[in-house]
């Protein structure tokens, strides 16, 4: 049934902006809500509402770069009624707020560019393990390769632990809290062409359950993401996003 998924997906990459909900994607789909959600929810690990909540911020994150839109106009845009309500999710889920977000786009060209903050600094915790294991991708890559610990399926918010390495090579995240977690890893592949923009490569790895001082050995390979993949939103792995003309 991932022809179901895959038109569902269409339709909100589409029209975004629009107040879709379960129902409605249901009924495109000619199954009901509950079958609907159970499938979509399989092969693309996460519920249509927060696949479209992605879809939605990672447009904001486009407008807010490469145009000079308010935030108030990018929030109705992109589907919020409200600017407090669009602020709130948008810092939340992308780990700076819109107004900081923009400011990636505001410096001297050729100059580097401002990089996102970095998570504050963890509350000490009793029980934490250790994530670790290779990474390896069959693509030119870009480095570094930023890998987290994030308790989402979803790139969105910021890690409970973070590292930057090179690929192919070995990851270790450590003092992972107790819990359960995703491990992403991003980078960028080198054009294939002169001129050609280096394209996104991404992994996730999970559930994965630390508990206590345990170790937990992982294989990632990075690669291009598919249709199923929800857009990354954290900005602490975002990959230098770049303006384009409005």
């Amino acid at each position: 049934m991932e022809h179901l998924v895959q038109h569902a997906v269409t339709t909100i990459r589409e029209r975004f902006w629009e107040p879709l909900s379960l129902d409605e994607l249901a009924r495109s789909a000619m199954v009901s809500k509950y079958y609907f959600l159970r499938v979509f929810t399989r092969v693309t690990g996460v519920t249509p509402g927060r696949f479209l909540c992605a879809v939605r911020l990672q447009e904001a994150k486009r407008l807010l770069l490469s145009t000079s839109l308010t935030v108030t106009d990018i929030a109705v845009r992109v589907g919020y009624s409200s600017t407090g309500s669009f602020t709130r999710r948008f810092t939340e889920l992308v780990g700076v707020s819109p107004t900081h977000y923009r400011k990636l786009s505001l410096e001297t060209p050729g100059e580097p560019r401002e990089p996102a903050p970095a998570p504050p600094a963890p509350a000490p915790v009793r029980c934490a393990g250790t994530v670790t294991g290779i990474l390896d991708t069959e693509h030119r890559v870009l480095t570094p390769v930023r890998v987290g610990a994030f308790d989402t399926p979803v790139l969105q918010g910021t890690p409970a632990s973070w590292s930057h390495v090179c690929s192919p090579g070995r990851f270790t995240l450590a003092r992972v809290p107790e819990g359960t977690w995703y491990i992403h890893a991003v980078a960028q592949a080198r054009g294939g062409t002169t001129g050609t923009a280096p394209a996104a490569l991404t992994a996730t790895a999970g559930p994965v359950a630390v508990r206590g001082d345990t170790v937990h050995r992982l294989d990632i390979t990075l690669c291009p993401p598919d249709w199923t993949r929800p857009p990354i939103l954290s900005a602490l792995m975002d990959l230098a996003p770049q303006p384009t003309a409005a």
